[in-house]
């Protein structure tokens, strides 16, 4: 589901993508580890709204080994941050600021 005509997304508004889009916004790249503590969620649940906001071309994700270990770190995409930003305007609109 994409966004309506005001920026409201529907895709991003979900409490834990949101939270995600938030996070990435502010850090640029993080470890899938790392926003996962962040959120306090499971590794099963993060993944799975990471594969809904990736579908939706709003995160990408970096596969690198660093200390021996397979690490996985997400970030916005160009259209990710344009979709979370007008999310972010939209809701602003609703409240009336």
């Amino acid at each position: 589901m994409r966004a309506d005509e005001g920026g409201f997304d529907a895709t991003i508004h979900a409490p834990n993508r949101l939270r995600i889009c938030a996070l990435l916004d502010t850090a640029g790249e993080a470890e899938f580890a790392v926003v996962q503590r962040q959120l306090d969620v499971s590794a099963s649940v993060l993944s799975k709204h990471v594969t809904v906001l990736m579908e939706a071309g709003y995160v990408a994700q970096r596969k690198a080994v660093r200390d021996t270990r397979q690490r996985v770190w997400l970030s916005l995409t160009r259209e990710g941050r344009q979709a979370y930003g007008a999310h972010r305007a939209a809701l602003r609109a609703i409240v009336g600021e």
